[in-house]
């Protein structure tokens, strides 16, 4: 069995057909059997759904007609399981979903209720059936879909998996915290509801100041894990993947970070990872910081930490709800380029503005059954000058800095990247 996949595809407008680099792409695309997207924006018609009071960062919105343009590319496998999928509420989600059951993409991680989103989805193939679990680990906290009661359906929403945080700290530190929290009267609402019985009591090694908690450690540091109902729910749905599919891939969707780069992943999505491949998964495709991050192959299955961009045309929304507008000391009587110059400094912070974002490599991949034998992966860059309808698509690139970027930081996970005579770069582990 073949698999292509790509990162983030932040789509907001057509693309127009047969533009300059499509064809070798999508030739590329087309060997695998399975070949996934992230859907990172939601399909709605303008005056269909309102705006949420939060979105992922920018409220993103386009109409259905664009998978159209996506398709032709060869992908049969998506998820928009990621922090703009109720950037339009549950009416923006619904016309998403609908729009994607219509168009006959095989796609996971959101649904009507938890149980919807939760469940793997299946693709077939003349090499085997394919599942796919998406998962998302960066959201607002009512986006996660719940779950149904025997009176009360279940909420739409996403399939999160929530990250519990700590501070650890040497008892020193400890104690100073636990005095500020009492000089301040920080924590006084809290308590009264803890003695109310709505919170569980603290030990004496831990303390909070606000919404942060502190536990006592030899040294300090941040720690994040992985809610343990919802890494539970995961693996059941690998379990029942197991019984359903020659070949199963979880889709995540994860910003957080470890250390102080963006390239670099956080320590519980490492351990996600690697859970996910002990109960039975075989493939694990990261995305969401909007960058390239390591290449790690555990027990010969591939872990993508993030694939980076694909498409990315963040500059291209044409309407905005009043909360961005008036966030950037804007009135909605100002255009959207007005909004968009102001919260990028003149067009000179943001992602757009940044190359890493704008390089990434596509991998195809090769299993004998479930053992991978072989990783291919070919360097993209999109656009970031020239015409407005080309800005953000992507293109082959032979530039050699992806495979000098993509080798340094995969060292660390025992990966090496090579880059061939024709370009390609090879996978080795």
């Amino acid at each position: 069995m073949k698999i292509t996949a790509v990162g983030d595809m932040i789509i907001q407008k057509r693309i127009y057909e047969g533009y300059e680099g499509f064809a070798e792409l999508a030739t590329f695309i087309r060997q695998g059997d399975a070949r996934f997207f992230n859907l990172e924006t939601t399909l709605n018609h303008e005056g269909e759904a309102c705006a949420s009071q939060f979105s992922g960062g920018t409220w993103l919105r386009t109409n259905p007609e664009v998978l159209e343009d996506i398709k032709p590319f060869g992908f049969n496998m998506t998820s928009f399981n990621n922090n703009h999928a109720l950037d339009f509420s549950y009416a923006g989600l619904e016309r998403t979903l609908e729009a994607l059951e219509k168009s006959g993409l095989v796609h996971s991680g959101v649904g009507r209720n938890l149980a919807e989103a939760s469940a793997p989805r299946y693709l077939e193939t003349k090499n085997g059936r394919v599942a796919l679990i998406a998962v998302n680990s960066s959201f607002e906290p009512s986006m996660m879909a719940g779950e149904q009661s025997p009176r009360v359906s279940g909420r739409p929403g996403i399939n999160g998996i929530r990250i519990e945080k700590h501070i650890e700290l040497p008892q020193a530190e400890l104690d100073f915290i636990k005095r500020i929290a009492v000089e301040t009267n920080i924590n006084a609402g809290k308590e009264i509801t803890r003695r109310e019985g709505y919170h569980p009591e603290l030990k004496n090694d831990e303390a909070e100041l606000g919404e942060l908690k502190f536990v006592l450690g030899e040294t300090p540091r941040f720690v994040m894990k992985v809610n343990g109902k919802d890494m539970a729910r995961v693996e059941k749905a690998i379990y029942e993947a197991k019984l359903q599919a020659d070949y199963i891939m979880i889709s995540v969707h994860s910003h957080q970070i470890s250390g102080d780069a963006k390239e670099c992943p956080a320590e519980f999505l490492k351990e996600f990872a690697h859970r996910c491949i002990d109960a039975g998964a075989h493939a694990i495709l990261g995305h969401g910081p909007h960058l390239l991050r390591p290449i790690e192959v555990y027990k010969d299955c591939p872990i993508f930490y993030s694939l980076g961009d694909f498409v990315l045309q963040l500059y291209d929304i044409e309407l905005a709800p009043a909360d961005f507008f008036e966030r950037n000391g804007l009135t909605s009587a100002s255009t959207v380029h007005e909004l968009l110059r102001k919260r990028s400094k003149d067009f000179t912070r943001g992602l757009m503005t940044d190359p890493r974002m704008f390089r990434s490599v596509i991998p195809c991949w090769e299993t004998e059954g479930t053992k991978l034998t072989s990783i291919k992966l070919l360097p993209i860059e999109m656009a970031m000058e020239g015409n407005r309808s080309a800005i953000g698509l992507p293109r082959r690139s032979d530039n050699p800095e992806i495979a000098e970027y993509l080798a340094e930081m995969c060292e660390p996970y025992g990966t090496k990247i090579t880059r061939e005579k024709d370009g390609t770069l090879t996978c080795t582990w």
